[in-house]
């Protein structure tokens, strides 16, 4: 394998995930990208485009960036043993996912992220991962 695309949110699972992908990827001597997809939900009309200020976005992304590196060092410490690529982008997490597992070997998501429905045994990212990855795919429960 040369490289594992791990979904990072900052939930239990998809710390869990992040655990699993970094394990998995020491074994094969793979390369890791964590993705966090970040995206901003407007109460505006479905169809109409978000209108923010750009320093709205520049804070969103700021803190997606900050979520992400918080998640790997608490994860895998200072010395992961493997290449970690950090990925950061905005849009709906399942569609970007998909598009970072398009050249990898293997995509590793959580069971559950953040949504609402804490009750879901699959969460909805989860789901859509599974149903139309490009690659294996690997479900970890937190």
């Amino acid at each position: 394998m040369s490289e594992i695309v791990v979904g990072v949110d900052g939930s239990p699972a998809s710390k869990a995930a992040l655990s699993w992908a970094l394990a998995e990827a020491r074994l094969r001597g793979a390369t890791l990208r964590a993705v966090h997809a970040w995206n901003v939900v407007t109460p505006f009309a479905i169809d109409a485009p978000p209108v923010l200020l750009p320093e709205l976005m520049d804070a969103a992304e700021k803190e997606a960036e900050q979520a992400l590196a918080d998640a790997v060092t608490e994860v895998a410490g200072e010395d992961p043993g493997v290449m970690i690529e950090r990925s950061v982008v905005e849009g709906p997490a399942a569609e970007r996912l998909l598009e970072a597992a398009a050249g990898a070997d293997l995509l590793v998501v959580g069971s559950r992220g953040r949504g609402g429905f804490a009750g879901l045994l699959l969460g909805s990212v989860s789901q859509q991962c599974a149903h139309h990855a490009p690659c294996p795919v690997v479900i970890v429960r937190a």
